[in-house]
């Protein structure tokens, strides 16, 4: 390819799901819906955590933080694709892009943590319930949380920074509906060896090792439940960790099918469909999941909607 082909600052293009107007007007309503259901859906957890006394407690202090992280998440990439999609406009800039990449990674990477964080106050809460309150003091909870921003703001940034380096085609398709690191890198017109051996270093470290603490986290909860001899106290541990196995499931199910699969090429609607379920579909239905299987979190809603409503 000639040298004139080649550049740092191209235009970007995001194909989206489909190029037929009919199905981009289907594909609109439906991702606006799962938009708007994502958005309220952990902003009401955010503000039943909050106006319940009984729920500021470590446990929901970390989900409403998650709820908060969701909504960052979901919001870096189904905005400017219904904007896309509204306008009849492909473009986002190169700026924009890289952008779109590095605030993608970082509530990703938060999301991570805080389920790891999550997993750690479920193992304290069940393993050691005397000093509970005593481990998973206030200062702990925050000290944790600012830990988990700051790992996820430098985590993001090797990704990001690296893809500053890349050049590209004057004009840059991109077959997605948002940028998303493993696509880009393989549009690239310069070598990407650096860029991927990055891509594979930072999904595995924080990947690895949030996953080992909460596989570390379970094995020790199984451990001690296997030493309760009623069966009204197994499933009342089983019915608290419940929710938040069915979230780490789907959240890991989906994120890491998509960075780790060596089958997932340029093509795949595979790899594009994987992308919907953990950037649309799982953060929309984690309140329901907390909700629904937590008595006390459906008080809680039940209080905030009957003020609300009674307004």
């Amino acid at each position: 390819m000639a040298p004139g082909n080649h550049s740092r600052s191209p235009e970007f293009l995001l194909l989206g799901l489909s190029k037929q107007p009919e199905i981009q007007s289907c594909l609109f309503g439906l991702f606006l819906t799962l938009y708007l259901v994502t958005v309220s859906g952990n902003l009401l957890i955010i503000l039943a955590i909050l106006s319940d006394p009984h729920l500021h407690t470590p446990m929901y202090f970390f989900l409403s933080n998650l709820s908060l992280s969701d909504i960052c998440f979901t919001s870096t990439t189904i905005p400017k694709m219904l904007v896309n999609t509204q306008t009849q406009s492909r473009a986002i800039s190169y700026a924009g892009c890289v952008a779109q990449m590095y605030f993608f990674t970082v509530f990703g990477l938060l999301d991570n943590l805080l389920l790891t964080v999550m997993a750690y106050d479920r193992f304290v809460a069940i393993c050691h319930p005397l000093r509970y309150m005593d481990i998973m003091n206030p200062q702990l909870c925050i000290q944790l949380l600012l830990l988990a921003w700051l790992i996820s703001a430098l985590g993001a940034l090797p990704e990001s920074l690296s893809t500053l380096q890349l050049s590209f085609c004057t004009v840059v398709e991109i077959p997605h509906y948002f940028c998303e690191l493993p696509a880009i890198l393989k549009l690239a017109c310069s070598d990407t060896f650096v860029n991927t051996l990055i891509l594979y270093a930072v999904t595995g470290v924080m990947g690895f090792f949030p996953l080992a603490g909460i596989l570390f986290s379970y094995s020790q909860i199984v451990a001690s439940v296997l030493r309760i001899s009623s069966t009204g106290g197994k499933r009342k541990v089983f019915s608290t960790c419940g929710s938040h196995l069915s979230v780490v499931s789907l959240f890991y199910g989906t994120c890491l099918g998509v960075y780790l699969s060596s089958t997932w090429t340029q093509a795949s609607h595979v790899g594009v469909f994987a992308s919907v379920l953990y950037t649309v579909v799982t953060p929309m239905l984690n309140p329901f999941i907390y909700s629904l299987r937590n008595r006390d979190m459906k008080g809680a809603l039940s209080k905030l909607m009957g003020s609300l409503l009674s307004r």
